[in-house]
């Protein structure tokens, strides 16, 4: 299984970015995926899941009402929306899933957001 992230940048407060992560090795609908985000000096966190077969959705409360994940089954892609962002988004997102206890992550994505 790998995880290739994309789509990072920089954007000021209040803009959107996407960001994208495409699976290889493994058909995505079968799995849960999510996005997490590490910031300078700052443990990773989750940001956001979609779970394997029902396709539900969850996020961390800091993100609720901004950012959605989502996924194109036919590209084997999750995504993840991020609107209305803050500067305290900022950070490297990487996105993760597990396949039989094993944890498979993206490489990451710097999304800086200036004030």
């Amino acid at each position: 299984v790998q995880l290739q992230a994309s789509g990072g940048g920089l954007v000021q407060a209040g803009g959107s970015l996407r960001l994208s992560c495409a699976v290889s090795g493994f058909t995505s609908d079968y799995l849960t995926v999510a996005w997490f985000r590490q910031a300078p000096g700052k443990d990773r966190e989750g940001v956001a899941c979609i779970t394997a077969n029902d396709g539900g959705t969850y996020y961390r409360d800091s993100v609720k009402g901004r950012f959605t994940i989502s996924r194109d089954k036919a590209k084997n892609t999750a995504y993840l929306q991020m609107n209305s962002l803050k500067p305290e988004d900022t950070a490297v997102y990487y996105c993760n899933t597990r396949v039989r206890g094993i944890d498979y992550w993206g490489q990451g994505t710097q999304v800086t957001v200036s004030s």
